[in-house]
């Protein structure tokens, strides 16, 4: 609800038109389709005494979870190159990141999860199942079919970590820290008013980089062992971050509360 509530915000204000609410939308959407992929479900299992799945619906699954994980890493990425060109190319900014140039950046992102989820689901068909049908986790992944598997699997983790652990979570961790290192590194020639708010964007999108990737770089970074804590910490990246992006992109931003307070107001104005 709260992302969703982000969403109808960004739709429906005009002061929110820039391209870091642009990338927000589509982070908002990212986080909404991720959550929902895991938690209604997680949810009716949690009440039944055994939980059931069926292979498709399982498979779906893993299909749904990495397109909009990996769609939530290259939107992060996007939101840390427009702080990027804001913030080191003020003036440049409003030719750089255009309406066109956004809206290609996006594709090309959709594009890229596209892929990394295709490549994830054919992973996932080509297991040999035969012998137990028992998952010890919450929601379908490819680490815990991996343990279902009746062959030898070295070369199909070697490709799961390969595509999920060293270039969604490694390779894009590093490429995040790095640019909001630089940007803060060059906040030091800006006045102090617009060093506090570019501080505060960056925090933010920082807290959110670290909530996302690090649980996420503990699980895929490493060969299909599973250790009592992989569930719990799956729980931040798949559940707690996107309950949290909304609150805290809303309660750190000005410009998104006074558009909330308006969006409200127009409600019960009608």
């Amino acid at each position: 609800m709260g992302n969703l509530l982000i969403i109808a915000t960004i739709t429906t204000s005009q002061a929110l038109g820039s391209p870091m609410y642009f990338f927000l939308f589509y982070l908002s959407l990212s986080d909404t389709c991720f959550s929902t992929t895991i938690a209604p479900r997680t949810i009716v299992d949690s009440l039944m005494e055994e939980a059931s799945i069926s292979f498709s619906e399982c498979i779906i699954q893993v299909s749904a979870l990495h397109l909009f994980g990996a769609q939530e890493i290259f939107i992060l990425i996007l939101m840390a190159v427009d702080r990027y060109v804001a913030i080191c190319k003020p003036l440049h900014y409003t030719t750089i990141m255009s309406h066109q140039v956004c809206g290609m950046l996006v594709a090309i992102a959709w594009m890229g999860s596209c892929v990394h989820a295709l490549v994830q689901t054919l992973l996932a068909l080509s297991f040999p199942f035969r012998g137990p049908n028992e998952i010890d986790h919450y929601f379908c992944d490819l680490q815990p079919l991996l343990k279902l598997a009746c062959s030898d699997t070295y070369m199909i983790n070697l490709l799961f970590v390969a595509n999920s652990g060293t270039l969604c979570t490694t390779v894009s961790f590093l490429m995040l820290m790095v640019s909001y290192v630089i940007i803060l590194y060059s906040l030091r020639n800006h006045s102090a008013e617009g060093r506090k708010k570019a501080l505060f964007t960056c925090v933010s999108h920082i807290i959110v980089v670290i909530l996302f990737l690090v649980p996420g770089i503990f699980i895929y970074t490493r060969p299909a062992t599973t250790f009592p804590m992989d569930k719990m910490i799956s729980v931040f990246y798949t559940i707690c971050t996107p309950f949290l992006n909304p609150l805290i992109y809303t309660l750190r931003n000005a410009e998104v509360k006074n558009a909330m307070r308006k969006l409200w107001s127009k409600r019960y104005l009608r």
